[in-house]
């Protein structure tokens, strides 16, 4: 299997006036490509910093984060960004749309960053949208989208770029259950066709539909082990 992620002994600490916050202590993590793996750990667990570090959205303090073969753990903003904007995917509990844009232009914005032509941009804009079920809702802005909707936009524009992974921050915790199994369902097709998942959540049966479950706890895995018991929300071929 091709390695995607490595980690070694990431650690994360914060300084706030005279104390010392050690949010991660020492993780040490593989990832594979087209795996789908569930980050989970109760409140003050390390998830959200590892997240982020995961996300190129913040640097750790200490260890080595290898991504797609290129060490990542000591570039600066600029160089973050631009491994951001190509490798990684973000699907976020409170879908982060702008609210006076069109589906349809939500999803094409992170091409922009990339430097493509507007008519480049609209095309696979389309192609995501239709991907996701939304091919008629593409002039809708997000406060004419139900709330499921709104989440479906947010997995086209992480997926615009075709990124190496997409990283979701709880995303059914502002949905109600059928609306959170639709999403779902949306996340395993998007594994079946090639992707890389990783899923951060704190609610178990959400966890369990990742092939891979990794707990934290106190800023170390507390435990890494294949889910035995994966839930499918995708109907079986006719």
């Amino acid at each position: 299997m091709q390695e995607i992620i490595r980690l070694e002994d990431i650690g994360k600490r914060y300084v706030m006036g005279l104390e010392e916050i050690h949010a991660i202590k020492s993780i040490s993590l593989k990832i594979y490509k087209n795996e789908y793996v569930a980050l989970m750990g109760p409140s003050g667990s390390g998830k959200s910093t590892l997240m982020n570090i995961i996300g190129c959205l913040d640097t750790p303090s200490k260890g080595q984060y290898i991504l797609n073969q290129t060490d990542v753990s000591r570039m600066d903003d600029n160089a973050l960004a631009e491994i951001r904007n190509k490798e990684i995917g973000f699907v976020f509990q409170t879908f982060n749309l702008l609210p006076r844009a069109t589906a349809l232009e939500n999803v094409a914005l992170p091409l922009v960053y990339a430097g493509f032509s507007k008519e480049e941009r609209n095309e696979r804009a389309v192609e995501v949208l239709k991907s996701v079920g939304l091919e008629a809702r593409m002039g809708h802005r997000p406060n004419e989208l139900s709330g499921g909707q709104r989440q479906r936009v947010a997995v086209a524009r992480a997926l615009v770029n075709k990124p190496s992974i997409i990283l979701a921050d709880e995303p059914t915790g502002n949905l109600d259950t059928k609306t959170s199994y639709e999403i779902m369902a949306l996340f395993e097709e998007i594994q079946e066709q090639g992707n890389t998942i990783i899923l951060v959540t704190h609610e178990e049966d959400i966890a369990r539909h990742a092939h891979r479950i990794v707990r934290l706890r106190d800023g170390l895995v507390e435990s890494d082990a294949p889910n035995d018991q994966i839930v499918s929300v995708r109907q079986p071929q006719a």
